[in-house]
């Protein structure tokens, strides 16, 4: 396969399914920018093993990479842990799941909020495509607005969010 091929054919994988392996490493990770890498790391590993890909359910087979690239970053990640003796990991255990679930409460509050502070249209193309999962494409067909405009959009708006994220990491 011709290195102009492969690329073309990476930019269709991205376009195709940048949403979906957005969503199993954000599932798997539960933080928004680590599964954002994560989603990078795998559309590099289609890219460096697609010659030896079969052909046969290349949205499984891209599924698999990313599911593979979050359990590597899991176990990584589950190293660098301390162990803690059972009565001390119970009670933090028991703590953390409603620690968790207020961290997570609050980060998708502070998500929401950072999009909210968009201008138009970066907002309203963060909702669609963030919030509700819409792909460019679909998004495209709904406004009626071109889709590499929407592409653009989406790709200006989350380097705003990330900018607008880590100044309230700062500030915090």
């Amino acid at each position: 396969m011709e290195k102009i091929d492969s690329r073309e054919n990476l930019i269709r994988l991205i376009e195709q399914y940048q949403n979906l392996v957005f969503s199993i490493c954000l599932k798997m990770t539960g933080d928004y920018f680590t599964a954002e890498d994560l989603a990078q790391d795998t559309f590099i590993a289609v890219y460096k093993n697609y010659e030896r890909f079969d052909g046969n359910n290349e949205k499984t087979w891209i599924c698999r990479i990313a599911t593979n690239k979050c359990i590597d970053y899991l176990k990584a990640a589950a190293r660098k842990e301390v162990a803690l003796d059972d009565e001390t990991a119970e009670s933090i255990s028991a703590s953390g799941e409603l620690l968790e679930e207020v961290i997570n409460k609050e980060l998708m509050e502070d998500f929401l909020a950072a999009i909210e502070s968009l201008d138009e249209p970066y907002r309203s193309v963060s909702k669609k495509h963030f919030i509700d999962g819409k792909t460019a494409k679909e998004i495209s067909v709904e406004t009626k607005i071109g889709l590499k405009t929407i592409q653009t959009q989406i790709y200006r708006a989350r380097s705003m969010l990330k900018k607008i994220i880590r100044k309230e990491d700062l500030i915090a």
